[in-house]
C-alpha cells in the first residue's frame, strides 16, 4: 500500500486558521492523492477473485462483497489509530506502544514488501492495460513493464513535485468509470459470452469463503492516511484526525462503490476471464462502450493512475528506508548510505533498491500482475494483524469492553484472510520475507543499543 507525498510537496505552509477554501484544496490533494493505491487496486483485485472461482460468475458479487465487509472492518480500525496518532505512525506506533518497541519491526517488515509488491503489480497492471489497448505490444509485455518501471523509478530522482497529478489521475479515473458504468447499465455496445454459472470446484459457500482472500488485494492503500497525516505539519491535532478520517471514508465510497458496481455490470454483461492480451476490467469497459474513445480513456487513465500506485510506493518506500537510516540527530538501524539524498531530497540508493527488488519480481511473474496477486495481500494483512490486535489491547487497558469485543473479532477475521491465502502456499515467500525483514531490523536496532522513538519511524518517513 503506497503512501503518496501529495499534501506536502503541493502546498504551502498555511496556518492553522486557514480559511475554508484553501483548507477544502489541501484536503483534495491530500485525500485523492493517498488514496490513488487502494483504488487501482479495483484493476485486478475483481478478476483475481473470478480467477479464483474458476470463472464462476454467480459467485462473483457474493464474493466481492464479502471482500467489501471486510474492507470495512479494517477502515474501522485505522479510523481508531487516526483517533489516537494523530501525527502518524500506523500500525508501527500501535505496535510499540502497545506491547514494545521490538513489536514495531513486524508492520515495518511487513510494509517493506507491501512497498515492493505495490511497485510491482502496479507496474505491471499497467503493462496489461496498454496492452489491451494495443495488443500488437504483447510480445513485449516484460520489457514494456521494465521500461515503465525504469520510468516511474527515474521522476523520483526529483522528489515529491507534482504530487497533485496523482489526486488528478485519480479523480479522472474514477470519473471516466462512471461514465463506463452508467452506459453499460443503460445501453451496452456488446455482451460477453461467459456462461452465469460454472464450476468453481467447491459448493459455493466455501467457494467464496476461499476466493475472497485472494480479493483482498483491494485492501492494500488503507493504512496510507494514517501515517499520510504526518505531512501536515501545518494543522494541528483535531484537523489532522478529520483529514485522516475523511479520506478513509472516501476511500471506502470510492472503493466500495467502483469495485461493487464494476462487478455487478461483469455479471450483467457476462463478462468472464479475460484473454492472454487482456484484462477483466478492460473487457468490461470494451463490451460498456465498444472501442471507441470512452474506452480508450478508461485504458489510459487507468494505467496512469496504476503508475501513479506505483510512483507513490516509489516516494513511501525509499522514504521509510531513509527514516530508518537515521539522521545526526536521530540515530537510526540501517546503513546511513541508503538516506544520502540528493538535493530533491529523493534518497537516491534506497530508490535503487526497491528497482532491483520490483524488477526481479517482474521478470520472475512474467509482467502478469495476475500472478502476484496471490502474494499481495499477505504482507499488509500483518500489518493490519498487528494493528487490530494493538487496538484491542488498548481497548481493554481502557475497559472499553465493546470496542475489544469488536477489535478481536475484526482481528480474528483478518487472521482467517491471512491463514487462507497462506494455504495457497507460494504467498509462504511473503511472509518469510516480512518476517526475515523485520528479524533483520530488529537485530540491527539491538546492535545499535536500541535507540529510542523507533515507534514513531513511519511518522518521520511522512514528515520527511
Amino acid at each position: 500500500m503506497a503512501l503518496p507525498k501529495a499534501a506536502a510537496a503541493t502546498s504551502a505552509p498555511v496556518s492553522i486558521g486557514m480559511r475554508t477554501p484553501r483548507r477544502s484544496v489541501l484536503f483534495f490533494a491530500f485525500a485523492f492523492a493517498v488514496i490513488a493505491d487502494p483504488v487501482s487496486s479495483v484493476a485486478y483485485a475483481i478478476e483475481a477473485a473470478l480467477r479464483a472461482l474458476h470463472g464462476d460468475l454467480a459467485l462473483l458479487l457474493p464474493t466481492m462483497s464479502l471482500v467489501i465487509g471486510l474492507v470495512v472492518v479494517v477502515t474501522a480500525n485505522y479510523w481508531q489509530l487516526v483517533r489516537r496518532f494523530p501525527k502518524g505512525g500506523g500500525a508501527a506506533a500501535a505496535a510499540g506502544r502497545a506491547f514494545g518497541a521490538r513489536w514495531t519491526f513486524l508492520p515495518i517488515g511487513a510494509l517493506v514488501v507491501d512497498f515492493v509488491l505495490t511497485i510491482g503489480i502496479s507496474i505491471a497492471a499497467a503493462a496489461s492495460a496498454v496492452i489491451a489497448l494495443f495488443p500488437g505490444l504483447a510480445p513485449i509485455r516484460v520489457p514494456l513493464a521494465l521500461l515503465l518501471l525504469l520510468v516511474v523509478a527515474g521522476l523520483t530522482w526529483f522528489g515529491h513535485g507534482g504530487r497533485l497529478l496523482f489526486a488528478v489521475m485519480t479523480v479522472a479515473f474514477v470519473l471516466i468509470s462512471v461514465a463506463v458504468l452508467v452506459l453499460g447499465f443503460a445501453s451496452p455496445h456488446a455482451t460477453g459470452q461467459a456462461a452465469a454459472t460454472a464450476d468453481p470446484g467447491w459448493p459455493a459457500v466455501l467457494a467464496v469463503v476461499l476466493a475472497f482472500p485472494v480479493a483482498m488485494a483491494l485492501a492494500t492503500g488503507i493504512e496510507a492516511p494514517s501515517t499520510a497525516i504526518a505531512q501536515l505539519g501545518q494543522l494541528d491535532d483535531t484537523h489532522r484526525r478529520r483529514f485522516g478520517r475523511g479520506t478513509l471514508a472516501l476511500l471506502l465510497v470510492i472503493v466500495g462503490g467502483l469495485t461493487l458496481a464494476l462487478t455487478a455490470l461483469a455479471v450483467q454483461l457476462h463478462v468472464g476471464i479475460p484473454g492472454a492480451d487482456s484484462t477483466q476490467i478492460a473487457d468490461i469497459a470494451h463490451a460498456a462502450t465498444g472501442p471507441g474513445r470512452l474506452y480508450g480513456a478508461f485504458q489510459l487513465t487507468s494505467a496512469l493512475l496504476l503508475l501513479a500506485a506505483a510512483s507513490s510506493s516509489f516516494q513511501a518506500g525509499p522514504g521509510l528506508l531513509k527514516a530508518l537510516a537515521g539522521t545526526a540527530d536521530r540515530p537510526g538501524v540501517l546503513p546511513t548510505v541508503l538516506g544520502r539524498s540528493n538535493r530533491h531530497h529523493t534518497p537516491y540508493w534506497s530508490v535503487v533498491v526497491y528497482l532491483t527488488a520490483a524488477a526481479l519480481i517482474i521478470v520472475a511473474a512474467a509482467g502478469q500482475e495476475q500472478e502476484l496477486v496471490l502474494f499481495y495481500a499477505v504482507a499488509v494483512f500483518v500489518s493490519f494483524l498487528v494493528g487490530l490486535v494493538a487496538m484491542a489491547r488498548f481497548a481493554r487497558r481502557e475497559r472499553k469492553t465493546a470496542l475489544a469485543w469488536l477489535n478481536g473479532l475484526a482481528a480474528a477475521a483478518v487472521a482467517f484472510t491471512l491463514a487462507v491465502n497462506l494455504l495457497r502456499g507460494w504467498p509462504m515467500l511473503s511472509l518469510a520475507a516480512t518476517l526475515l525483514i523485520a528479524a533483520g531490523l530488529y537485530v540491527r536496532w539491538t546492535r545499535a543499543g536500541r535507540p529510542t522513538g523507533i515507534e514513531d519511524v513511519e511518522a518521520h518517513a511522512e514528515a520527511d
